[in-house]
């Protein structure tokens, strides 16, 4: 076999091995949402972020991980600059948990103690699923919404819903195979109800107890309920969002060094 035919089959098996490697990471950081009782600051954090992954990368440009993260966030109408909003006066936490599929691209090539470059910029999307679970607190005692149907809902709406991840950051190999990265990264998610508030105020007298009590809490503080049946509750979108900003550490997986790479 000629000496350049083995060299270049050496080169491209050499280069497959290093290409494709696995990672594994984790992170934490800070959350927040985008919807009904927050619709117009898309960088507010109100709670917090953890999360696990493993990845497959392929050539230092491209990767795929299997992601799972946990975001905490809510927000509150009676700490909102808006008059109108206090005056509404509802308020929500929710815990999300999501199980997604992400592409990554890196924008230099990037393979941890054994590429060219020790940083780079990246861009990342996917698809993925979140379990939802709106909650307040309502005379001191903390609860679920769903089951309430605060808006006259004739079935009330899911705990899961399709969330399409995508967001942007940066990496750096602080030394050996390991890598910290920041990124920020919003999810889209088919649904409305993430905050508990969609639509419209519900007719109060087809609703008993607390869910009466929490489908119009405006007159708690003053004793003035502005909740007629038909008005507007929610921002009238039709879906609500929310974010994550964190720091990851992982390590790579690369099972050969090939020196002669560039």
């Amino acid at each position: 076999m000629p000496k350049f035919v083995l060299f270049a089959l050496l080169l491209m098996f050499c280069y497959h091995l290093q290409a494709q490697t696995w990672e594994i990471g984790g992170s934490v950081g800070g959350a927040g949402y985008i919807g009904d009782l927050n619709p117009n600051n898309p960088v507010k954090i109100s709670g917090a972020s953890a999360g696990l992954f493993v990845k497959r990368n392929f050539d230092g440009y491209f990767s795929a991980k299997l992601n799972f993260s946990y975001a905490k966030f809510g927000a509150a109408d009676s700490t909102s600059s808006s008059q109108q909003f206090r005056d509404r006066n509802l308020s929500f936490t929710d815990g999300v948990l999501e199980l997604g599929v992400i592409g990554e691209f890196n924008f230099l090539k990037y393979i941890p103690d054994a590429g060219p470059n020790k940083f780079t910029p990246f861009i990342y999307a996917g698809v993925g699923i979140a379990a939802y679970d709106p909650r307040t607190v309502y005379n001191g005692s903390a609860g679920s919404l769903r089951q309430l149907k605060t808006e006259g809902q004739k079935l009330q709406y899911g705990d899961n819903t399709v969330v399409i991840p995508y967001g942007i950051g940066i990496k750096y190999n602080i030394g050996g195979k390991f890598s910290l990265a920041a990124d920020m990264g919003y999810r889209y998610a088919f649904t409305d109800y993430l905050d508990d508030v969609s639509g419209v105020y519900a007719d109060k007298s087809k609703l008993i107890g607390v869910a009466r009590a929490l489908s119009d809490r405006s007159g708690e503080r003053t004793g003035v309920f502005i909740g007629s049946a038909g008005t507007q509750r929610g921002d009238l979108k039709p879906r609500d969002s929310y974010f994550i900003v964190g720091l990851t550490i992982s390590y790579t997986f690369v099972t050969q060094r090939c020196y002669f790479q560039n």
